[in-house]
């Protein structure tokens, strides 16, 4: 399932963009493609209201020749301060109708492909959610993990506001989702990469930075541990942890391209709000 696109320019990706925070919508206001054939993988978390997230993904897509979505978990938050009342999968295709009436690409439709420089590679915008399996040591179960993590104080605020209706649990959901998407990419041509575009990681190394390691539980899933070796994996776009770095796993390039919150990107020594760009690779650009 692909269509194609795309032609010069650059592919970019950004994701936690939090737009609540008026520093961080300033941030967005200020983000601008360098040609008008750039694309922009938008790796999840842009807000916790539907109209909040209309605003960021339509001023980006006025901007960029092609913006590419996935959701983060607070998208699918049922937040006291959105009117949209929404919960679960109702809520996430009130998202996906939302992104088509802007022209922003969704997990929902064909892959794209990237044909500027750096390309031929399609765009795999995927929502797989997490299902508790990245649990902390010693913990056999999720209710262990839970335990542990309620104990620490460490909870995430998906346990609250990310509802899985009209899935029985939020780690079923997941692995509904886990299996239609391994279908779908399993049919992509094998002899072009994939760029993987997710809110979580799809292995869990990245977590092992985590400050708390007991929230590596709402980070991903062990159901998608192999997949950059399984499929043609150019590079896996994540977020979600709000650690800016790039890693390899198994010689595959992982990305995490959160902006974050203020508090943690006033810290760093780059300017907040950078683009990361996907390809062309550095060792790509001609």
């Amino acid at each position: 399932m692909t269509s194609t696109a795309g032609g010069g320019g650059q592919l970019w990706a950004v994701s936690d963009l939090h737009i609540s925070y008026p520093e961080n919508r300033a941030l967005v206001e200020r983000m601008h493609p360098e040609s008008d054939s750039d694309w922009l993988l938008v790796a999840g978390d842009v807000a916790e209201t539907v109209d909040d997230i209309r605003w960021a993904l339509k001023t980006l897509s006025g901007r960029f020749a092609q913006v590419v979505w996935a959701p983060g978990n607070h998208e699918l938050w049922t937040h006291p301060s959105d009117t949209v009342t929404l919960r679960g999968v109702a809520r996430y295709e009130h998202l996906v109708e939302v992104c088509r009436e802007l022209g922003v690409l969704t997990p929902e439709d064909p892959y794209p492909v990237w044909e500027g420089p750096g390309g031929p590679v399609t765009v795999a915008p995927l929502f797989l959610l997490y299902d508790y399996s990245f649990l902390p040591a010693g913990c056999r179960t999720k209710d262990e993990g839970l335990a542990y993590a309620h104990g620490t104080g460490v909870v995430c605020t998906d346990e609250y506001l990310l509802h899985p209706d009209p899935y029985p649990s939020r780690e079923a959901w997941c692995r509904a989702r886990v299996a239609e998407t391994g279908r779908r990419l399993e049919v992509l041509p094998g002899d072009m990469p994939v760029v993987l575009v997710n809110h979580y990681p799809l292995h869990r190394h990245p977590t092992d930075v985590l400050w708390h390691p007991e929230f590596a539980m709402w980070c991903g899933t062990t159901l998608t541990g192999d997949w950059h070796r399984r499929f043609p994996v150019h590079t896996m776009v994540y977020g979600h942890l709000h650690i800016p770095r790039s890693t390899r796993q198994d010689g595959v390039r992982f990305e995490e391209v959160s902006v974050g919150y203020p508090r943690e990107w006033r810290t760093r020594q780059q300017p907040p709000g950078r683009l990361r760009r996907i390809a062309p690779r550095e060792d790509e650009r001609r």
